[in-house]
């Protein structure tokens, strides 16, 4: 990642982090105030919002950093490593506020949601939805994992806004009904572990070492084989490191060809995928020597 897509990261973590910061106070007074559980629960999905940013900023000053003795292959994989951050924290806030609501349903309600607590998740919902678009498509710009499960992480809290709002408008204008408050809180803690899920599971996929999709693959072998000099092109593997793509294959060339001449090869085939693959950022190049009575070798 380059220092201005570094620098792209914080700043637009820095304005989540602001906003959540004003939302997580808004929602906890106006829960409060309002006598609304789903929106004090609202409140404290906010507050690991700003754990969350702190976490991203914080990794931006490290992934960055270029290969050293003791990371000769960089330091990427701290970008993944907050990604997991991100959803382990929200599955932990997730999970504690399904136990604070699933309590609450043996507890006697004293008083209906208030419009505070309703005006407070209408807010909440349109901002981070706002926030999620704008987190979403400064990611995908600039190929960050971290900056993309932030978006992701204020999708779900725009998400869980509206059973929150649902559930205080009903308690509100039908006492009756004044249980849907914490059944809103009960289903805020699903959409956050949905979204938890989405978030650490392409980054345990990485950890694995898990392949590219096979169409890249595919993609990868048609674009080496179409440098002149090559005659065949096998054993290709990927993985990912982050959103990014290390490459490791075997270049068939003549046999009798140089070894200055095949070097160029390598490099060529070098340049080609780093220009025409996917968010590439290695490609390691074999050279063998072709034989046509044994091609298309395994």
């Amino acid at each position: 990642m380059s220092q201005a897509n570094d620098h792209t990261v914080r700043q637009v973590t820095l304005v989540g982090l602001l906003v959540n910061l004003a939302l997580c106070a808004i929602k906890f007074v106006a829960g409060t105030l309002g006598h609304s559980r789903a929106v004090v629960a609202d409140a404290v999905h906010s507050l690991s919002d700003l754990t969350t940013d702190i976490a991203v900023l914080a990794g931006s000053l490290v992934w960055n950093k270029p290969p050293d003795s003791s990371h000769p292959y960089g330091h990427r994989r701290f970008e993944t490593m907050v990604a997991l951050f991100v959803g382990a924290m929200l599955a932990a806030a997730g999970l504690g506020l399904g136990g604070s609501a699933l309590t609450a349903f043996r507890e006697p309600v004293e008083h209906p949601p208030g419009m505070i607590a309703f005006a407070a998740a209408m807010i909440s919902m349109i901002s981070k939805e706002l926030l999620y678009r704008w987190t979403l498509h400064r990611g995908k710009h600039i190929g960050s994992m971290a900056l993309e499960a932030n978006a992701l992480h204020h999708r779900s809290d725009a998400l869980s806004s509206i059973p929150t709002a649902l559930a205080v408008a009903g308690a509100r204008f039908v006492p009756a009904l004044s249980f849907l408050d914490s059944i809103g809180a009960l289903l805020v803690c699903l959409f956050i572990l949905h979204t938890a899920w989405r978030i650490m599971w392409p980054g345990l996929r990485e950890l694995t070492d898990v392949a590219a999709p096979e169409s890249i693959c595919r993609k990868i072998t048609a674009i080496a084989e179409a440098t002149p000099g090559v005659h065949e092109v096998h054993n290709v593997r990927t993985r990912y490191v982050a959103a990014h793509l290390q490459i490791d294959l075997h270049v068939l060339v003549d046999a009798e060809m140089t070894v200055v001449r095949s070097h160029d090869i390598a490099n060529h085939v070098r340049d080609h995928l780093f220009e025409k693959a996917p968010n590439v950022i290695d490609v390691i190049v074999h050279i063998e020597p072709y034989d046509p009575d044994h091609s298309k070798r395994t």
